[in-house]
């Protein structure tokens, strides 16, 4: 593996923080580390987002937010303005939380219109929309069918997890996601991504965008595993969807 194959790792990472007592100096540590390394953003709450623009304005790592954020119960209005007005201050992508209830209730219909209502805001502001299905809290028929709705509402990507719920991504559910999508849309595997091998299971699932908190950590490994042997560090061929 060498330097551009560890840059094009670096571009498939949305290097993110959400807990809600990250402070002032760990979001700049995160914008600092996110343009060392080549990040394709960083992914951060919306309190955060003018610090993060401010940051990294002039390099080409993006602004990632969150909407409707963690729970996606948040009434479809409320996740329109926010997203808007995360726009406004420098956010240029979006990642949202569907209503996993009306899913579950059978309300294919409302859970697209609320997707697309986001959707629609985020593409009008100039960003990308990431549609979060909280994959660990749906049945196999339930992840198809919010995969589904994310296609139809023409969202830019369909993404397995918070990160705040019972577990995170699998290499089943991004393969899962992937077939259901297609080549058009792109798939985030987020949520315990922790390890470089993590990140090398998810991408060969069929994923194209990793969210990580660990992020550094998986590209240390990486670089660590290309010093060594290159042959066992390649990098991971995409799922043939």
């Amino acid at each position: 593996m060498n330097q551009r194959e560890l840059e094009e790792i670096a571009g498939l990472i949305d290097h993110t923080l959400l807990k809600p007592e990250a402070s002032r100096d760990e979001i700049r540590k995160l914008c600092q580390e996110a343009a060392r390394f080549g990040f394709a953003s960083v992914c951060i709450n919306p309190w955060n987002v003018p610090l993060a623009a401010e940051i990294l304005r002039g390099t080409k790592v993006k602004v990632c937010t969150v909407v409707g954020f963690p729970l996606g119960a948040t009434l479809p209005h409320v996740k329109i303005h926010e997203a808007e007005e995360a726009i406004k201050l420098g956010a240029q992508e979006i990642d949202m939380v569907i209503n996993i209830g009306a899913l579950k209730s059978g309300q294919d219909d409302v859970v697209e219109s609320d997707i697309r209502g986001v959707v629609d805001a985020s593409h009008l502001g100039g960003a990308i929309c990431k549609v979060i299905l909280e994959t660990a809290l749906l049945t196999h028929d339930e992840k198809i069918r919010g995969s589904a709705a994310a296609k139809k509402a023409r969202a830019d990507f369909v993404k397995t997890s918070t990160g705040f719920s019972t577990a995170g991504a699998t290499a089943e559910d991004v393969a899962l996601m992937r077939a259901v999508v297609g080549s058009e849309m792109g798939v985030k595997a987020a949520g315990g991504v922790r390890s470089f091998e993590d990140f090398k299971k998810m991408v060969s699932a069929g994923a194209t965008r990793v969210g990580a908190s660990a992020s550094v950590k998986i590209m240390e490994e990486a670089a660590n595993a290309a010093a060594g042997s290159e042959s066992a560090t390649s990098l991971p061929k995409p799922h043939p969807y």
